[in-house]
């Protein structure tokens, strides 16, 4: 029988609590989350509660946990972006593995550190990049390795946002600031330069970027609008942002997950009401503090001469990553449902359709949040940390790209990666 695994989670919210948690509630034959530390009491006693977490092991801060006797093989950090570097070397020195959501950290300099922390203590770190863990990258990833390409020359790679995904977590939501989280190159796009890595398997050594925040302004404000979505004219019909419109509407067809339980945790018409009354959830989204690009272009050179385009944009109806691949033999085209791929030696085409339904798949991000959480018990199971393909060391290297994409995009400079 596996050994049983047992986990501390620091940060019980979106990521930590719904997204990650829920797998030891799936397998409790081989996963146990057994202490929580989260400031806000609410999320603290959810936790507790799901998990079946003692008083004794619960905390209102990281620090308390970490000053305890070491409770538990493993820590999963889910704290705010800005937060995770100190918990982590922390983590670390009292002997805990560690699943740290992404990005790493938020600074060049921290990230070496957390990578040199790794080394010095000799534990298993993950950073959840989960993307690589989705059945269709891994099935691009195995299509790619077959050689049908030929030689890659040239790859065009887009993240599609979506319009209300954007101005929900970009706008309004906890991720809309550079300052006090991360900017967009690395918040949401460390997933893109961690899969061009993992599909290319080359490392990139120049970065160039565009980018700029042009919609979400203040000057684009509607003369008829007002600060609040319950308050304003246009919320009902003639606003594509309506915060009134976009909740209620999840919430009438059933939804009581993401992105709802972020904004509150009252999962009610009335508890709805309130946070968009009171919470920054409900905010005109041209009238919020918001200061992230929601538009960027990056052009990056990987070693071979291997040319590549990235484009986030937020204007888009599909929240789908879309990807081609041009080789010397060949090219694929694939959106995260179906690989198209065409061979150049005989002009045939073969389509691979890719089940991501929930049916098929478990967890969010199309199977990738439960996808990392399985190699990651399977690495702590049999002390094997090369079952973790998204380890410290590999992170850096696409925090890197994005580093030297976001000095690009600030200096008007092209970048050497070193």
């Amino acid at each position: 029988m596996s050994k049983l695994v047992t986990i501390a989670l620091v940060g019980a919210g979106s990521r930590g609590l719904y997204s990650y948690a829920p797998y030891a509630l799936k397998y409790p034959e081989v996963v146990k989350i057994v202490a929580v530390a989260e400031p806000r009491e609410w999320y603290r006693k959810q936790a507790a509660e799901l998990h079946q977490i003692p008083e004794t092991a619960q905390f209102s801060s990281w620090q308390e946990l970490l000053a305890a006797p070491q409770l538990a093989d493993a820590i999963i950090i889910a704290t705010p972006d800005r937060e995770h570097t100190d918990p982590t070397l922390a983590a670390l020195a009292r002997g805990y593995h560690v699943l740290l959501e992404k990005p790493m950290a938020t600074s060049e300099d921290e990230c070496r550190k957390i990578v040199a922390a790794v080394r010095e203590h000799q534990r298993i770190l993950a950073v959840c990049h989960v993307m690589r863990y989705s059945p269709f990258f891994r099935k691009l990833k195995e299509v790619i390795s077959g050689g049908v390409l030929g030689q890659i020359r040239t790859v065009r790679h887009i993240e599609q946002v979506g319009y209300w995904h954007h101005a929900h977590s970009y706008v309004r939501g906890n991720w809309r600031s550079a300052e006090t989280s991360s900017p967009m190159i690395l918040a949401k796009c460390c997933h893109d330069m961690d899969i061009l890595l993992y599909l290319l398997e080359k490392r990139c050594v120049k970065a160039s970027s565009f980018g700029s925040l042009k919609h979400f302004t203040k000057e684009n404000r509607p003369a008829q609008a007002t600060s609040r979505c319950l308050d304003c004219p246009l919320a009902d019909n003639e606003c594509p942002y309506s915060a009134k419109k976009f909740y209620f509407e999840r919430f009438d067809r059933g939804d009581r997950g993401w992105p709802i339980n972020v904004i509150t945790s009252d999962i009610s018409k009335d508890g709805i009401e309130a946070a968009l009354r009171d919470g920054p959830y409900g905010r005109c989204v041209y009238d919020c503090d918001n200061d992230v690009v929601d538009s960027q272009i990056a052009s990056l050179e990987f070693e071979d001469g291997i040319q590549v385009s990235f484009t986030m944009t937020a204007f888009t109806s599909e929240t789908k990553r879309r990807i081609e691949i041009f080789g010397s033999h060949g090219e694929i085209r694939g959106s995260e449902d179906q690989i198209e791929i065409i061979n150049f030696k005989d002009n045939s085409r073969e389509v691979i359709v890719i089940d991501s339904s929930e049916n098929s798949v478990e967890g969010g991000h199309l199977g990738g949040d439960f996808g990392i959480m399985r190699d990651f018990i399977s690495a702590l199971q049999n002390q094997d940390p090369s079952k973790i393909t998204s380890s410290a060391e590999t992170s850096l290297a696409s925090h890197l790209m994005a580093f030297a994409a976001e000095r690009s995009r600030l200096n008007n400079s092209v970048e050497i990666i070193r």
